[in-house]
């Protein structure tokens, strides 16, 4: 996912969106604790509600944010592009999410390559292709996608390479994830990983969910929960 483009910290693997929203005007994700931060400024200032990023005033509707989020589609924003697609899917248009994937796939989303993998692995709109599938989950991965990068070594494990499993799962761990990191610890004991690879996983999976976290995030979070 990168960094939140407002305190630079790394984002978490597996975010809430509705924590830690896409603005529909710039297709940037704002972590919580910045996107909080902001609300509780623009408030105590008595302003207009603007997009922390971009400044962009927030759309009054959920028609007003579907047109601002079109228009960021017809100037090929990749991201506008797959969530374009993702809603497509939700309403069971499968034939127009599978183009607006593979447009957004074209122009280099991970999150789109993603989603065409899971096309191709149950058939939404298309014929099953095990080889597509994996070639999207690769491309995925290679571009940091941690769901993807799970499931190749899931698709390697179930076929016996397990060794390139683990390297996946290292990969992952390293990166934050969480399920990889429990599946290096049920394989830790039949000798998946070797002492010396699982304990740096484990300790590089630490440093990375510790560099996600501030005491901005933290209060936030903490606020949310109690809402």
């Amino acid at each position: 996912l990168g960094d939140c483009p407002i305190c630079c910290l790394p984002l978490a693997p597996s975010i809430d969106e509705k924590a830690s929203p896409m603005m529909a005007c710039c297709s940037k994700i704002i972590c919580n604790g910045c996107n909080v931060a902001d609300q509780i400024r623009q408030l105590k200032e008595a302003q207009v509600r603007k997009c922390p990023y971009c400044r962009h005033q927030l759309p009054k509707s959920q028609e007003e944010a579907a047109q601002i989020r079109m228009k960021r589609v017809e100037v090929n924003d990749p991201v506008a592009i797959w969530r374009l697609g993702v809603r497509c899917r939700q309403e069971g248009d499968y034939e127009s999410a599978f183009q607006h994937y593979k447009k957004a796939a074209e122009l280099g989303n991970a999150d789109a390559h993603y989603n065409l993998s899971c096309v191709y692995r149950d058939g939404e709109g298309v014929e099953k292709d095990k080889k597509k599938e994996v070639y999207h989950l690769e491309e995925a991965a290679i571009a940091g996608h941690t769901f993807a990068r799970h499931n190749l070594a899931c698709y390697e494990g179930i076929n016996g390479r397990h060794e390139r499993a683990a390297k996946h799962w290292i990969i992952n761990a390293k990166l934050g994830d969480q399920k990889s990191m429990e599946g290096l610890k049920e394989g830790y004991p039949d000798g998946l990983v070797s002492k010396e690879d699982f304990a740096a996983a484990l300790r590089a999976h630490q440093a990375a969910v510790d560099a996600t976290k501030s005491a901005q995030r933290e209060e936030a979070e903490a606020g949310r929960r109690v809402m």
